[in-house]
């Protein structure tokens, strides 16, 4: 059965419309105005909503594009309106309208519509900026961030992020990727052993985006190196992110210095999650509603004393942890708010020492069985603390991150690439 959300100010209509689609066998709720929308879209996300343009309170297209950039246009949006034009036909579709229906509809173009789009909803729509920026936050030092991005947008010069693991470096580098081009971003360097590999050509008219370029190795440094003298030829845009200080691995030999003179052309610094805590609690929320609109998670809330109680942590996996910790009490919390004991619970396991985990290492087997057993705890253990960011797990442990992802292979551990 879906579930069909229906806004028009007249209540003819939303009757009408209600009843025709009931008698489909679809879940209709209605809305009489964009405030009654935008509540009922808070609390669930519909699998269709069937939206008018003209209402009292806010119009139609308004309440898309707040969607839109709240990234919670997720769900197929059909306009309707009796004064329709072709601009705002196109217009609502460049916002991502799924289709116009003028009225008065007729009864088997609105079927027909209403079907198409339950049956085949829209390709998901590239992430809006706004909703990328809006994992950045709004305390000063975040909207200071932001402005820089914005004078960065529209350029062509190479672009180096530099911050601790999970902070965000790769929400920035894919709002400055300019939208419907192509985007590389190769989950690891292994690509580049092989001169023959071009990437800049792959991100031909694109961005070309590597994820904490200080684990490259020399080898695959001066491999890429001699790509960069095409970046111009493929009007492709290079953006590097490096958690580590790149002058002092130049400092050290491993790090070459000519590579650097080029990704490092224009460096911003994103903050780490310590320095913008008041943006914590607007976060959580956001990336709670982001998995419950996915369906990752069951619908829940965050109460006041849980949202207190993590802008008091001082998050040292950032963003990404913050975001594994919100899921975390998503998935275990017993009712539908989240409250201070969940955040407590959660906390304490990434606080919890290592040592608790070790009676469960069996000392009668043999002495491989119990290394392997004795690692999986060790591996799974940072791997939790650092909110499954792997670059900072692999500092943290004293491995190279490609050395790191083969010695979870061969544990059988299992993890997503979840760096922010």
């Amino acid at each position: 059965m879906s579930q069909i959300l229906v806004v028009d100010d007249e209540v003819g209509i939303r009757e009408l419309l209600s009843e025709i689609l009931g008698e489909e066998g679809h879940q209709v709720r209605l809305a009489e105005n964009a405030g009654e929308a935008r509540a009922l879209r808070n609390r669930a996300r519909p699998d269709l909503v069937l939206l008018d343009i003209w209402m009292p309170d806010a119009d139609g297209i308004s309440l898309l594009k707040e969607w839109a950039a709240s990234g919670q246009l997720t769900m197929p949006v059909v306009m309707m309106s009796g004064h329709g034009t072709i601009d705002t036909a196109v217009e609502a579709t460049r916002i991502g309208a799924y289709a116009f229906l003028e009225k008065p509809i007729a009864l088997r173009k609105l079927l027909a519509t209403v079907g198409q789009a339950l049956r085949e909803p829209p390709a998901p729509r590239q992430q809006q900026p706004s909703l990328s920026l809006a994992y950045l936050g709004k305390a000063p030092i975040s909207l200071e961030l932001k402005q820089r991005l914005e004078t960065l947008k529209t350029l062509h010069t190479p672009v180096l992020l530099t911050g601790e693991p999970g902070c965000g470096k790769t929400v920035c580098a894919r709002y400055l990727h300019q939208a419907n081009s192509p985007w590389v971003a190769p989950d690891n360097f292994h690509v580049l052993d092989d001169p023959s590999n071009n990437l800049v050509g792959q991100a031909s008219e694109g961005t070309l985006f590597l994820h904490e370029v200080s684990d490259l190795t020399l080898t695959q440094q001066r491999n890429l190196l001699a790509q960069l003298g095409r970046l111009e030829r493929y009007h492709t845009r290079l953006i590097c992110s490096s958690a580590k200080s790149l002058p002092r691995l130049v400092g050290e030999g491993v790090f070459d210095s000519r590579l650097y003179a080029t990704v490092g052309q224009v460096q911003v610094r994103v903050p780490a999650l310590r320095e913008h805590l008041e943006d914590i609690p607007e976060l959580a929320k956001l990336m709670l509603s982001s998995l419950v609109e996915s369906r990752q998670v069951p619908a829940r809330t965050l109460s006041t004393a849980a949202l207190n109680a993590l802008r008091s942590y001082d998050w040292p996996g950032n963003l990404t942890q913050l975001d594994n910790v919100v899921k975390t009490m998503a998935l275990l919390a017993l009712g539908g708010e989240i409250g201070l004991t969940d955040v407590n619970n959660a906390l304490s396991r990434l606080d919890a020492p290592l040592a608790s985990a070790l009676p469960s290492v069996t000392l009668d087997g043999e002495l491989r069985e119990a290394r392997d057993a004795f690692e999986r705890i060790y591996f799974e253990h940072h791997i939790a603390r650092e909110g499954a960011n792997m670059s900072r797990v692999a500092e943290r442990v004293g491995l190279e991150r490609t050395h790191l992802y083969r010695k979870l292979k061969q544990l059988g551990i299992k993890i997503g690439r979840r760096e922010q």
